[in-house]
């Protein structure tokens, strides 16, 4: 495990929501998630992202805690469809780390 508390989080809700895939839709939130589609769990990310937004317009530091900690569960059950680990998203942000950001939009914006 890593020395980082906060990556160990994720990972151990990692293992969590990879353990609940394959769980009784009746008995696990993630498992019904699953069973309804990708579709339905794509709309959960949404609608936890607008929530997430009218919080931080709202200003409540401890709502605004919240609604970001929902919307990363439903982050990581959306990557978990995809088999994308929380290591993974880290090391992209740490391959991002020092890089300015208008630099790495136009790096991005060439690729395409």
């Amino acid at each position: 495990m890593s020395q980082n508390p906060s990556h160990d989080v994720l990972e151990r809700l990692s293992e969590v929501i990879e353990q609940r895939k394959r769980a009784d839709p009746a008995s696990s939130y993630v498992a019904r998630l699953y069973a309804k589609g990708e579709d339905a769990v794509l709309k959960k990310v949404g609608e936890e992202a607008t929530e997430f937004v009218l919080a931080a317009k709202g200003g409540e530091r401890a709502q605004l805690v919240y609604e970001a900690a929902d919307l990363w569960f439903h982050c990581l059950v959306a990557l978990a469809a995809h088999d994308i680990r929380p290591a993974e998203v880290l090391q992209e942000l740490a391959r991002r780390e020092g890089l300015s950001g208008l630099d790495e939009f136009a790096a991005r914006t060439q690729v395409k």
